[in-house]
């Protein structure tokens, strides 16, 4: 895959005249806030202008998010019909996220998760809150847990909604916090163990269905459980 030669280099997983999806690295921020650090938003605009040799603004819609630690696959629409139309796929939730998660503990083998979360934006922590909290948003997510290695397990999820820090919060109120999630009980000190490593969804034009995948990271602990993306 080409990378889009910005500082650092984003690869490119998938690009046409309407979108382009890359994959995001951890650490790096899905849109510009008040730090002023390297976001992807910005990088892909950057590189679209310069590819293409744009004068002015690049448009490039932002249609999801990934938390700064997490990495994986981020799509972004290059025409406002693609925004419009993609936005309306996710609205229904008929786009397909399936994340990878290395947990502490061993979880079922299979499972569903359904939580009301509340999120307080002064902390940016998420908590499960009881059913009746009229500002909690309800959270759903399936798993499979595909391997454990002793006291850590690698876990398949799809999700059904996307609010924010959802599979990191769900699992942690299960008792098993994602690797090096110390905002939610992990006592680890590194890089969060969370990848987006596909997205599916319906192309805004072609109208035909495009599955998008980003390979997971290539150190440790993740190169020792054997992945099948």
């Amino acid at each position: 895959m080409k990378t889009t030669g910005t500082h650092p280099d984003i690869e490119i997983l998938f690009e046409d005249n309407h979108l382009l999806a890359v994959n995001k690295p951890a650490g790096i921020l899905s849109q510009e806030d008040y730090t002023g650090n390297p976001d992807l938003l910005n990088l892909c605009k950057e590189y679209l202008k310069r590819e293409y040799n744009k004068k002015g603004d690049a448009f490039l819609g932002l249609l999801h998010r990934l938390d700064k630690p997490v990495s994986g696959v981020m799509l972004f629409a290059k025409t406002s019909k693609a925004a419009s139309r993609l936005s309306e796929q996710i609205r229904k939730r008929s786009v397909k996220k399936t994340y990878l998660a290395l947990v502490e503990g061993i979880p079922p083998k299979n499972g569903m998760l359904q939580d009301f979360l509340l999120k307080d934006k002064k902390t940016n922590v998420v908590s499960v809150v009881s059913s009746k909290n009229k500002k909690a948003k309800k959270a759903e997510l399936v798993y499979q847990t595909v391997e454990t290695q002793k006291n850590l397990s690698l876990v398949r999820i799809a999700l059904i909604t996307g609010r924010p820090h959802q599979i990191r919060v769900q699992f942690a109120n299960q008792g098993y916090p994602i690797l090096n999630d110390k905002k939610y009980g992990s006592k680890g000190n590194g890089a969060l163990s969370l990848h987006a490593v596909e997205l599916a969804f319906e192309h805004p034009t072609l109208k035909k269905e495009i599955r998008i995948k980003a390979k997971t990271p290539l150190d440790l602990p993740w190169s020792s459980f054997k992945i099948d993306a």
